[in-house]
């Protein structure tokens, strides 16, 4: 594929992106070779390569799921500026 001046304007219009000459120029230039950097890596062959979903395993995604016992209010309000009926109070945002 061939990147144009002109997909370089209409992809800045529809980016709300003023760009100049020199940056139509330079951005034309980097588009073009990040496809032909594409292109060359649609040519490598994959037939000995297994498809993968993910990059790492999962293994263990989820825990066991069970009640656990929480902090004590004590702790938890320990370093609060400020608690009100067993909650932060903050300032009122509006």
């Amino acid at each position: 594929m061939k990147i144009t001046p002109k997909d370089v304007e209409r992809l800045a219009f529809v980016s709300r992106l003023e760009l100049t000459d020199e940056e139509k120029t330079a951005y034309t230039r980097s588009l073009q070779e990040s496809l032909s950097y594409l292109d060359l890596l649609k040519q490598a062959d994959t037939t000995a390569v297994e498809a993968a979903e993910r990059v790492l395993p999962m293994i263990n995604l989820f825990r066991e799921d069970k009640a656990q016992p929480g902090l004590a209010s004590e702790l938890v309000f320990a370093n609060a500026p400020e608690e009100e009926d067993g909650a932060f109070k903050v300032p009122r945002i509006l």
